[in-house]
């Protein structure tokens, strides 16, 4: 390992070898898509989309942008976690020496005392990654910028919150779930304990403001109830609180009483009253303000409760997603992202969770890699996406490295995808905060 690291202090090392596996990375055979290569060369664009940063590394969310962008969402600490997740499923060193180097960029920005302090855009999640970096790699350092960032952000709470946005993706929900997932329960606590004294009674259950002065009420996991109600249900479980377990089934309660596809399947709207109109879809179908997002809240929800009714909603919300049309672009913005957040790369995590869980086949999982595999750009860097913007002009976007919308975040499926479909390990390396655990249900603790 030292060897290498000092072998890779420089990009034009990292980058060696991205083509090795080119030029029928977008085939599907009898065997079906080859996930394995995929990632592969996922991985190895983003060594060659590295840029210096004094002595580590960091990457910017699209290859023209020179800005530093060191979180969770769409920068440098998704990648890192990402790059870990290829070196313990490759073997091969250059991607820790990589992660590594990654990481000593975002724990400078904790030095630096980054100003945002949330899960997705912030120092929470930045904290997931260095620690992350900590327990794979031993790396001290990290660790230690790890602590420092969570007490920032303790250190920022002025009562009620940390900024305009309340819910997972900004605010307090996903502030909550990074702590409990760093092991510190009383940081978790001191988030979601403004939801008991914020609700909003509606006629079956609760909701709530997620952003300062905005009228609409967003009901998914990204932005709205349903992110809520999974932080307060981990953290209520973790910390044997009924009434945040309460709240949170009180908020899923409602949500579930806006389903308009019942009985067989499940959706609901974006927000009521529609917020952003037109920018927004009514509905969407991905993991951020669609029925895979919701799902993961279900699963949760079964585990943390042992009654199986929340399995049975999980199901529902797995049959309109896989008969709702996609990964095919039925119509002008119905499916045009290949990302984790809002596209295909977001279903898969879904596809594999239903396979591990209810040995639902993989006849799904394998149509969406198939797609992931004819839609990736492959040249000698390696392989990486474009996302369609029908509004746009030119409607292609330009390739993102982050977990949200690029790289980072398909080639983590893709990775547990091959597990998965060889009979290994269906686990990831790194359990993401706001994913639980594939897992038979477990018996209800209340």
């Amino acid at each position: 390992m030292e060897r290498l690291r000092a072998a890779l202090e420089c990009p034009r090392c990292l980058a060696v070898a991205a083509g090795a596996s080119g030029g029928t990375l977008g085939g599907v055979d009898d065997a079906g898509p080859d996930a394995s290569s995929l990632a592969r060369a996922a991985l190895e664009w983003l060594l060659a989309m590295a840029h210096e940063r004094g002595t580590g590394l960091t990457w910017p969310a699209t290859p023209d942008d020179g800005e530093f962008n060191p979180t969770l969402y769409s920068g440098t600490a998704g990648i890192v976690v990402a790059l870990l997740e290829g070196y313990r499923h490759f073997g091969d060193d250059r991607y820790a020496v990589a992660a590594e180097r990654g990481a000593r960029s975002v724990a400078a920005a904790v030095a630096d005392e980054w100003p945002l302090s949330s899960l997705y855009f912030g120092l929470a999640g930045m904290a997931f990654a260095l620690r992350a970096a900590h327990t794979l790699l031993g790396d001290r350092v990290a660790g230690q910028a790890a602590e420092h960032a969570l007490d920032l952000v303790r250190s920022r709470f002025d009562g009620e919150r940390w900024a305009d946005q309340f819910e997972l993706f900004g605010g307090n929900a996903g502030i909550a779930l990074g702590a409990a997932e760093a092991g510190d329960l009383d940081l978790a606590l001191m988030a979601v304990e403004p939801y008991l004294r914020t609700a909003e009674p509606t006629p079956c259950g609760v909701q709530w403001e997620v952003r300062a002065g905005v009228d609409g009420r967003p009901h998914h996991i990204a932005h709205g109830t349903l992110g809520i109600v999974y932080a307060l249900a981990a953290v209520g479980s973790l910390a044997g609180r009924r009434d945040l377990l309460d709240l949170a089934l009180a908020g899923a309660t409602d949500v579930l009483s806006r389903d308009e596809a019942g009985p067989a399947g499940f959706l609901v709207p974006h927000s009521d009253p529609p917020y952003k109109p037109g920018l927004n879809p009514r509905y969407s179908y991905g993991w951020c303000n669609g029925p895979a997002g919701d799902a993961q809240v279900f699963r949760l929800l079964a585990q943390v409760t042992g009654d199986p009714g929340w399995s049975v909603l999980a199901d529902r919300c797995w049959y309109t997603v896989s008969h709702s049309g996609l990964p095919r672009r039925l119509r002008p913005g119905f499916w045009d992202n290949n990302g984790r957040c809002c596209g295909t790369a977001g279903v898969l995590a879904m596809a594999c969770d239903q396979h591990v869980e209810q040995a639902d086949d993989l006849d799904f999982a394998e149509v969406l890699v198939g797609d992931l595999a004819s839609r990736a750009t492959v040249d000698v860097a390696g392989a990486c996406w474009r996302n369609h913007e029908h509004r746009a002009d030119p409607p292609d976007q330009p390739p993102r490295t982050g977990w949200a919308m690029g790289n980072a975040g398909i080639a983590r499926e893709l990775l547990r995808y091959d597990r998965i479909r060889d009979g290994r390990n269906p686990d990831y390396t790194i359990r993401w905060p706001d994913q639980p655990p594939a897992t038979p249900a477990r018996r209800s603790v209340w």
